[in-house]
């Protein structure tokens, strides 16, 4: 990072951090939450790949810290219901915390990466996959050809099995 960026950063990050961990503590139940997410939004501003210095800093950060707050919220979602399913299990069957820490953060990697799909084609794949709808019935759902379906279920599954 040029010396130049690296001011605009730290500038950035003083001036605005305590007002931005103030914004994202009105919207959490705790202020240790908001403190990691300011500190995970100014982490997402240093990440880019080209130094950003915003003409609008507030508008700038809270538009980061939003989508941060919604994966934020968007894992506690698949949490809950991760542990929701593995409560019915019995005793015997749960598997370890560690094997249990492994399938959650697979569980947000495969949200995160069917979130960069068109909403047709995602839809179309949790249809087929979760709900357990053959292809002509996603097609009828979805009023689109028995063919664009399976399109878009390859598409989805393709993202998924060659994801890093």
């Amino acid at each position: 990072m040029a010396d130049d960026a690296l001011h605009s950063f730290t500038s950035l990050y003083t001036e605005h951090h305590g007002w931005l961990k103030d914004w994202l503590r009105r919207r959490l139940a705790s202020g240790d939450q908001a403190a990691d997410l300011a500190h995970d939004t100014f982490l997402r501003v240093l990440s880019q790949r080209e130094p950003v210095v915003p003409d609008t800093p507030r508008a700038f950060l809270t538009t980061i810290a939003q989508r941060v707050l919604a994966s934020h919220f968007r894992r506690q979602y698949l949490e809950q219901a991760w542990l929701e399913v593995l409560a019915q299990q019995p005793e015997l069957a749960a598997p370890s915390e560690e094997t249990r820490a492994l399938w959650l953060e697979a569980l947000c990697e495969i949200d995160r990466l069917l979130d960069t799909l068109p909403p047709l084609v995602r839809k179309a794949f949790l249809l087929s996959q979760l709900d357990g709808l053959s292809h002509a019935e996603v097609a009828a759902e979805l009023g689109i050809s028995i063919a664009t379906v399976k399109r878009h279920i390859v598409k989805a599954g393709t993202l998924l099995y060659f994801a890093q």
